[in-house]
């Protein structure tokens, strides 16, 4: 069994945890949005105006603290006038980056911003520049957040909501370097600023204003994003960077069946996300060296090559006890990052990529990726705490990864083992924080190909385990392959 170490310094608060650095994406792509998160309000699912029920309590389990919507590519040609009003009139349109198919326009901005106050979450808008016009998605800001006289609030009036939203976080555009538009960045960086020029803070409404920023490890765009735009232009920037674990998109791997060299290239690829965080970060510390503009990254996770016999444009795949593995090793990443990262968004929420929530008529699983949002839900809002970590190795590539934060007088020490055949005994240096309670939970499975499904939808699922408190220590077993959360309070 592999000795770990892992020492806290207690007093030495390093960032505060934006809780929606625990946020989610939904985007109109597959089954996520019809046939996932919205069945219809006439359907025989239990729903709260079209929405799956199930799905809205497990949402609210894990404190889901923001939702992305409507995309994604799907953005960049999505007309917000044509899924507002009577249903049976809204426009159709074809989908034309997922799968060609009709999209009804049934869930819309009505459906949407509904649907985050059922939540108790943010919104987080993603506005149209590709395909669209200034004055639409000012049009649209101007709907959904003046409550006053004016053509566009009269309308939202006209279609039942009466007061407006309020509405935080709003991205202009996504991906305008490849599907938003293949831009350069010194071309998306003027129309930026125009954009951003007309969306305006109405009714008491604080719009926090977001930049499409670069996919991966592309620093020219942020380097050329950041000389143009300035922070009394942008509250943030967006970064995009996915898990393939064969590197080659052509040809990205199956989800549930993989060799363990596959598995550990996926480990690697995923601490790769560390690399572009630190590098991105030096040229934004560089550029903006107030601190004033957050890194958002609201695309992340792993993406595979669809399960056989579905829908080539729907993205679907299945979930595993590596798809967990990855999760954790990311929002530990996060954590560590939270000076800048301020947001995160995982790709996505139900049936599409690293989906936390799988439908297939009216049965609902939860995935192991939502089970580490569970795990990990009491970091937001926290405050990060330096540590050192000494863990192990296994070809150069770091097999433990961890985070500790501190809320209402407790820490929560989350830790994940990546190695599939070394058990590891974790000892925790408490650095004096005075322990009294250990509270413990795991989530592993003797296989890394162990998924949810339908037929066992608990196979993979989180069990209480237990930790030594001793002389100022904690001391934890860490299984191969396994994701632990540990909740320390005082006496």
């Amino acid at each position: 069994m592999k000795q770990v170490t892992l020492k806290i310094k207690p007093e030495r608060r390093l960032s505060h945890i934006n809780r929606e650095i625990y946020g989610h994406f939904s985007e109109h792509l597959g089954r996520c949005i019809y046939n996932g998160l919205y069945v219809g309000e006439h359907s025989p699912i239990p729903n709260r105006n079209g929405v799956r029920t199930d799905i809205i309590e497990a949402l609210r389990r894990i404190r889901i603290p923001v939702l992305r919507w409507p995309g994604g590519c799907f953005a960049d040609e999505y007309h917000w006038k044509d899924g507002i009003g009577e249903k049976s009139l809204r426009k159709k349109m074809v989908n034309t980056n997922w799968g060609g198919v009709t999209e009804d326009n049934s869930f819309g901005t009505h459906e949407f911003m509904n649907l985050c106050e059922e939540l108790g979450c943010e919104p987080y808008i993603a506005g149209n520049v590709g395909s669209g016009t200034v004055r639409e998605l000012a049009e649209w800001v101007e709907y959904m957040t003046f409550d006053g006289e004016s053509p566009m609030a009269d309308l939202r009036r006209k279609n039942g909501r009466e007061q407006p939203w309020k509405l935080k976080y709003l991205g202009i555009g996504n991906e305008n370097w490849g599907c938003g538009g293949n831009m350069r960045p010194e071309y998306y960086s003027d129309l930026y600023k125009q954009y951003q020029t007309f969306c305006k803070n109405y009714s008491g409404n604080t719009l926090y204003k977001v930049a499409c920023g670069p996919s991966g490890e592309d620093y020219n765009w942020m380097r050329v994003l950041l000389e143009n735009v300035k922070p009394w232009h942008t509250n943030a920037v967006s970064l995009h960077y996915y898990t393939v674990p064969t590197g080659d998109w052509s040809h990205k791997g199956a989800a549930t069946v993989f060799s363990d060299d596959e598995y550990y290239s996926t480990i690697s690829g995923t601490l790769f996300m560390d690399e572009i965080l630190t590098k991105h970060t030096a040229i934004m510390d560089e550029l903006d060296p107030g601190n004033k503009i957050g890194l958002i990254v609201d695309e992340w996770g792993c993406w595979y090559d669809v399960e056989e016999g579905t829908h080539p444009g729907f993205l679907y795949q299945q979930n595993t006890m590596r798809d967990a593995i990855v999760a954790a090793i990311n929002l530990n990443l996060f954590n560590a990052h939270s000076r800048r990262v301020v947001m995160a968004n995982i790709a996505q929420t139900v049936n599409v990529l690293q989906a936390i929530i799988l439908t297939e008529g009216e049965r609902m699983l939860l995935t192991p990726t939502y089970h580490v949002f569970d795990l990990f839900k009491e970091h937001q809002d926290a405050e990060c705490m330096e540590s050192e970590l000494n863990g192990f190795d296994r070809s150069g590539t770091p097999m433990i990864s961890c985070s500790v934060s501190e809320k209402d007088g407790a820490l929560l020490i989350t830790v994940s083992n990546a190695d599939l055949t070394e058990e590891a005994e974790l000892t925790v240096d408490l650095g004096g924080f005075p322990a009294a309670q250990a509270e413990g939970m795991m989530l592993t499975a003797p296989d890394p190909r162990a998924f949810n499904s339908f037929d066992e939808p608990e196979r993979v699922k989180p069990v209480p385990c237990s930790a030594v408190l001793s002389g100022g220590t904690a001391a934890i077993r860490l299984p191969a392959c396994s994701v632990v959360s540990l909740r320390l309070r005082r006496s």
